[in-house]
């Protein structure tokens, strides 16, 4: 990686926080209250929200998409943190269906559909036609709309370009081999959660390791905490978009974060005393990629089980973390919970 990938890594992430303001202006601008009964409706309840959230996911086939939207509407006022936080744990569900795919047919995914259903190719099509709105509609209505699709596509297009600035790195093998070298449970995590800050894509970090596992180099006792990693390394997508935001949408892009991380301690905690208990044969053996994949859904399943019903304390962290300023002057008994999570 030299200067000139340096530079436009940095000039993907210019594109990308731009196109998140756009999208977010045009959400506000379009809404005038629909949207936010339509969303009200869809997220009323937290197992709706997840099923919402898995579903996004699962079509678009990125889970920092989901997540760099829903920060967007936090931040339009479009939609509540309350509502936010069962979408994002089910966009850490609908995500694992990439890695299925990649198991399934051991290829990027070449076929038309498959292809057309990933945000870098469907957001050239979103610019196009946003582009043509803006500049031969007089309607506001529809410029509106337009600038959402524009916003989007300028964000995919960021998402990408940082991608392919750093994508490099993981051809080269002793940067791959990283994730073999860690055999300790918290050096494997960090190696999976900095391969994918740096890659910026969960789904390609996975498939790094699926790659890696094809050649039985990889065990499942060292592919279990690297997977661990990766969820919390994807992270860094819904944090960068929350640069610039308001507090909402900063809590909403922690939010993902402490799920991640509690959800992670949680399982390797139980995963590990189970363990001691009972010895899992599997763990010497070589990981294969469907292996990958399924231990990649058990644990965001399992996170998502165990951390819903807790969803409020999760908001609720958030809040502490990113406090309003008469939180911080007056102290959190006088202001309350409601205060807290920007909730009058």
């Amino acid at each position: 990686m030299d200067f000139f990938d340096l530079l436009t890594m940095i000039g993907g992430l210019a594109f990308f926080l731009y196109g998140m303001n756009l999208m977010g202006d045009g959400l506000v601008r379009a809404s005038g209250g629909r949207l936010e009964k339509i969303l009200e409706k869809l997220t009323n309840r937290p197992l709706k929200a997840v099923l919402v959230g898995a579903g996004v996911t699962a079509v678009i086939q990125s889970s920092s998409a989901t997540t760099v939207m829903v920060v967007g509407f936090v931040n339009s006022g479009i939609m509540k943190l309350q509502q936010a936080v069962g979408i994002i744990m089910g966009a850490n569900v609908g995500t694992t269906i990439t890695a299925w795919i990649l198991g399934a047919t051991g290829i990027d995914g070449d076929s038309f559909l498959v292809r057309m259903c990933k945000p870098v190719s469907f957001s050239p099509i979103l610019a196009i036609v946003g582009t043509g709105i803006l500049m031969f509609s007089r309607k506001e209505k529809r410029k509106n709309i337009a600038t959402i699709l524009v916003g989007f596509a300028i964000l995919m297009f960021g998402m990408d370009t940082m991608s392919n600035a750093v994508k490099p790195l993981s051809e080269i093998p002793e940067f791959a081999n990283i994730l073999v070298r860690f055999s300790h449970p918290v050096f494997g995590m960090l190696a999976g959660l900095v391969l994918t800050a740096v890659i910026q894509s969960s789904s390609a970090s996975v498939g790094v390791l699926q790659a890696l596992c094809a050649t039985g180099a990889v065990g499942y006792n060292t592919a279990i905490p690297i997977i661990m990693g990766q969820n919390i390394g994807t992270c860094v997508t819904a944090m960068l978009s929350s640069v610039g935001a308001n507090k909402n949408a900063r809590r909403a892009a922690l939010v993902h974060l402490y799920f991640n991380m509690i959800g992670t301690i949680l399982f390797l905690s139980l995963f590990y005393m189970m363990n001691a208990v009972i010895p899992f044969s599997f763990l010497d053996e070589a990981a294969t990629p469907f292996g990958i994949a399924a231990i990649h859904s058990i644990f965001n399943l399992t996170a998502t089980l165990m951390l819903l019903p807790f969803s409020k304390g999760l908001v609720k962290l958030a809040c502490l973390t990113v406090r309003d300023d008469e939180v911080a002057k007056y102290g959190q008994k006088r202001c309350g919970y409601d205060f807290l999570c920007g909730r009058r």
